[in-house]
Order: structure tokens, then C-alpha cells, then sequence
């Protein structure tokens, strides 16, 4: 008899327990989360003022109703970051945010409604804003990029990857209203590529050769601009003497 009356008890304490569990848990969901329930990591750079404005959620919200997956999206999109990840958490309460900051290789320029707009180009070729940039990382940057455009992301990928992988100095990536691309490179100057992105990889190659063969020689001082937008004839122009 003792045996079930303290096997009894044990199952109402822990019924008791369990209920009582749920009902703080419910209650948790329902708090509504203030933006100093924002715990932030991975970046020094954004406040959390930074994410309540960058969102499109009503801040405060109760916890049950902060739809994460639009707040990684509206995040990573706003603040130009590479990752975001937010998760909801009871104990303790509130949002833990962590952001991946892009890191700026260039400098950049991109027109928005008829307006020049200043910022940064990452390796991926995406553009930050100027705000959304941690200034001890912009010391050793050498690289000019104008006329960003979406579009353009994966052509400039592919010239930063040459520069990683080539002896190739190139300072100014430059695309008119039209698309028409045109580099500089310290040694062999202006080079036009001109309109066909799947070309660039090859031109790249090209560029490479040349500085290699002009080195040899000293020809490169000579050089005004090399036209590549037909890569298998290259056209040099060289200063008259």
C-alpha cells in the first residue's frame, strides 16, 4: 500500500510538474520580446537598434509571433551581411541574433535612381553600404569598382579570383550605363572587355599573358589600351613616340 501511494504522489508531482511547466512556457511565448531582449553576436558593428530598424516586425512582439526565417532574410539583405541566424529563446528570454559581416576588398560606386551611392564590393562582388562597414577593415584597399550593378556580382567574382590567382594589379573595374566593362591594370593600363560575361575567365587569362610577355620586354611602358573585347586579337595601342 505504501508502495502505491508513494508511487501516486510521484505521479501527481510530476503531473503537477509538467503543468506547471508548460503554463511558465506558454506564458514565456506570449512575453513580448523589447529590443533590449536583442542579444547580438558575431559582429561589434551592429547595435540592436540596427536590427529592430532594419526589420519590418513591430518591435515589441511577443516571442511566439517573431517570424525568424523573415528576420534572417530582411537582415542579411538590409545590413548587406553574409550570414544572419536568429533564434528564439526562453531561457534566457528574448532573440539571439548573429551576424556574418561581409569584408570589403574594394571600393565601390553604384547609381540608384540617378544618384551616386558610396560603399564597398566584397569578394562575392556584393555591394555594402557605406554604414554597414567596419572601418579597420578598409586600410589596404586598392581597387576601385564603378557602376555596380546586380547583374554584375558574378563578373566581378571571377576578376577578384584572377587577382588572388594571377600576377595581375588591377586598380579600377569600371561598367558603363550599358554594361560595357572596362579595367585598368597597373602595368598594361586601360583594358577594354566589353558586353560578353562569359568571356571574362578567357580575357583574364589573356590580360595575364600579356603582362607577363610585356614584362619580359619593358613593352609595357609603351602601352596606351588594349582592346579584348575579341580576345583571340588582341588590339594594342601604344603611345606614339
Amino acid at each position: 500500500m505504501k508502495n502505491q501511494k508513494r508511487i501516486k504522489n510521484r505521479s501527481y508531482f510530476f503531473l503537477i510538474s509538467f503543468l506547471f511547466l508548460t503554463s511558465l512556457l506558454s506564458i514565456k511565448t506570449l512575453k513580448k520580446v523589447n529590443p533590449l531582449d536583442i542579444r547580438i553576436s558575431g559582429s561589434e558593428l551592429f547595435s540592436q537598434n540596427d536590427v529592430v530598424k532594419n526589420s519590418s516586425l513591430n518591435f515589441p512582439i511577443r516571442l511566439i509571433f517573431i517570424k525568424t526565417n523573415l528576420l534572417e532574410k530582411e537582415l542579411k539583405q538590409n545590413l548587406s551581411l553574409k550570414n544572419v541566424s536568429v533564434n528564439r529563446e526562453l531561457f534566457p528570454f528574448g532573440l539571439k541574433v548573429h551576424l556574418n559581416a561581409r569584408i570589403p576588398i574594394a571600393y565601390g560606386e553604384r547609381i540608384l535612381n540617378d544618384e551616386k551611392i558610396l560603399g564597398f564590393i566584397d569578394k562575392d562582388g556584393i555591394f555594402i553600404n557605406k554604414q554597414n562597414v567596419d572601418e579597420k577593415n578598409l586600410n589596404k584597399l586598392t581597387i576601385q569598382v564603378f557602376g555596380w550593378q546586380e547583374k554584375f556580382k558574378k563578373i566581378l567574382s571571377e576578376i577578384f579570383i584572377a587577382i588572388e590567382n594571377y600576377e595581375l594589379e588591377i586598380v579600377k573595374i569600371n561598367f558603363s550605363s550599358d554594361g560595357f566593362l572596362t579595367v585598368e591594370e597597373k602595368d598594361l593600363k586601360t583594358i577594354f572587355l566589353g558586353f560578353k560575361p562569359n568571356l571574362i575567365n578567357y580575357q583574364l587569362q589573356k590580360i595575364n599573358n600579356l603582362k607577363y610577355e610585356f614584362k619580359k620586354n619593358s613593352f609595357s611602358k609603351k602601352i596606351h589600351n588594349i582592346d579584348l573585347t575579341n580576345p583571340d586579337k588582341p588590339k594594342i595601342k601604344v603611345f606614339k613616340p
